[in-house]
């Protein structure tokens, strides 16, 4: 009988933003007719769907955790692209793919969704930091404390990849924008919208007025949607090379960016919009209180700075092709759907 060349891929949080973008791109990769692709998804009415295009969906959540074991421990590669925080689901999803490694003496890969939030500081707006991290920049990445957002996580699956029963792949999206135009989305299992941004506008549409956090001096990198998706393909192509196809575990870091933003100019931009749509009493954005910041976003986090260059994806080929004004073009639009959406 002959071996097996399918491989089985593994997606969590593929109804989301970036994990319905990563699983289209798999649909659409050269080689998806030998891809045997399965997502855990919560909801029963999507599974028809998600079969319609050659997806095998199973029901459960994050919480489900020998569900994640099992469906792991049959994956040759596991994208994990739900909750970056998670660890009790992380570490579900290693076992499982520890139980691959002993059953088949195979090493197994896994790509992990983290984000540069695990570099932000406590700026408040009122200051553009100096350092900027570099995903070849190992050390400095290792300086990084493990009280920082998705950090503890993370460092559970670089770990892994040190015992040796795993290939890891840390993947770092930072402000990512547009909406998403994928056949998942067409077919209304994926959710089309970003968080960053969109929390951003529903705050100004809120209180009727653009907002700002501190003086708006805090500098983010960005990426189109896009363009993360064909990262997440340029790490996967990458890593079923083997090995030595590109750098994994403690050198397995993988900033997704492309262009750098002072925050407060989305906010002025955003605010001159809005005035413009009749959403707004004036042009100019105004500072949002303490309390604002707490009930928008849940804290001071959005007049954060997270300063990062992408470098090592771009040394296997990745390669972007949206610039910074993209993300400008991406504002009105995104505006008319959160309208049309509270209209609704």
């Amino acid at each position: 009988m002959l071996k097996s060349t399918r491989t089985h891929i593994f997606v969590t949080g593929a109804t989301g933003y970036i994990g319905g973008s990563a699983v289209s791109a798999l649909l659409s990769h050269p080689r998806s007719d030998t891809f045997q692709i399965t997502a855990l998804i919560r909801s029963p009415d999507k599974v028809v769907l998600f079969n319609s295009v050659g997806v095998k969906a199973v029901v459960g959540t994050n919480s489900d955790f020998d569900t994640l074991t099992s469906l792991a421990s049959e994956a040759d590669v596991v994208l994990a692209c739900a909750n970056a925080d998670d660890l009790c689901a992380a570490r579900a999803i290693l076992l499982g793919l520890k139980k691959r490694h002993e059953h088949t003496n195979t090493v197994p890969i896994l790509i992990h969704t983290s984000g540069t939030g695990v570099l932000i500081d406590d700026a408040a707006g009122n200051y553009a930091a100096d350092e900027i991290y570099s995903d070849l920049d190992i050390p400095m990445i290792e300086s990084l404390p493990k009280t920082q957002p998705h950090r503890e996580v993370d460092l559970e699956v670089i770990a892994a990849d040190k015992e040796g029963y795993v290939r890891t792949y840390v993947i770092l999206p930072s402000t990512i924008y547009g909406i998403a135009n994928t056949p998942l989305v067409s077919l209304g299992v994926q959710n089309p919208y970003s968080k960053q941004i969109p929390r951003l506008i529903k705050a100004s549409l809120d209180r009727k007025q653009g907002g700002v956090v501190g003086k708006g001096l805090n500098l983010w990198p960005n990426i189109h949607i896009d363009d993360v998706a064909t990262l997440y393909i340029s790490v996967f192509d990458a890593a079923m090379k083997g090995p030595d196809g590109t750098g994994h575990g403690r050198e397995g870091y993988y900033f997704g960016e492309s262009g750098e933003h002072r925050v407060g100019e989305i906010s002025e931009v955003l605010a001159e919009l809005l005035h413009d749509m009749k959403r707004a009493k004036n042009p100019e954005p105004t500072v949002f209180t303490g309390e604002e910041l707490q009930k928008y976003f849940g804290g001071r986090w959005m007049g954060s700075n997270s300063r990062a260059r992408a470098e090592r994806a771009k040394l296997i080929g990745w390669n972007p092709v949206h610039t910074i004004d993209s993300l400008w073009a991406s504002l009105k639009p995104e505006i008319e759907a959160m309208v049309e959406k509270q209209n609704a």
